[in-house]
């Protein structure tokens, strides 16, 4: 009988505590793993509902771009100010347009190209008019532009949300 006994240890993985060891520190092994698995989808859910901290603007002033004396703009001539993400567009008639820089097919940035005399999306080929109108497509609409003001001389420009325009009229240019 004693032979049998051993026979069936070797078969189990030892003594029967040395067995039931091993499985018991297996399954907190798991337990533990998943309890970790469980904290991080936790934290992630957490952090994704947690607000994210956007652009705020504390008060008017820090909204209110000033781009400069209106002499320092010539009529027909357009000024990038990569700081407020804009361009200003002097017209001919001595108007002011603060356009958007985002091209409205996609959202490119649209650069001024002097030369040409028009703005020239790099990623699709949508050309703009000095003031934003699309010259050709696949652009659907002309480029948004910014409230202009000009106050003591001096042009300012509101750089909240842009203004979404569906047509280009003279009215929309800020005159001097």
């Amino acid at each position: 009988m004693e032979r049998g006994k051993g026979a069936e240890e070797q078969r189990s993985g030892g003594t029967e505590d040395g067995g039931s060891s091993r499985r018991g520190f297996l399954g907190r092994v798991w337990l533990l793993l998943g309890g970790v698995a469980l904290l991080e989808a936790l934290w992630v859910v957490a952090e994704f509902l947690k607000p994210r901290r956007g652009r705020q603007v504390a008060d008017d002033n820090q909204a209110i771009f000033v781009a400069g004396p209106i002499e320092r703009f010539p009529p027909g001539t357009v000024t990038a100010f990569p700081q407020g993400r804009f361009y200003l567009a002097r017209l001919e008639s001595g108007g002011f347009l603060a356009l958007n820089r985002e091209c409205t097919h996609l959202g490119c940035t649209v650069p001024w190209v002097e030369d040409e005399g028009r703005f020239v999306c790099p990623c699709h080929g949508s050309a703009f008019d000095i003031a934003g109108d699309v010259l050709s497509p696949p652009a659907p609409r002309p480029l948004d532009i910014f409230p202009v003001r000009i106050e003591n001389n001096i042009v300012k420009v509101e750089l909240g949300e842009p203004v979404r325009r569906q047509t280009v009229s003279d009215a929309q240019a800020v005159g001097s």
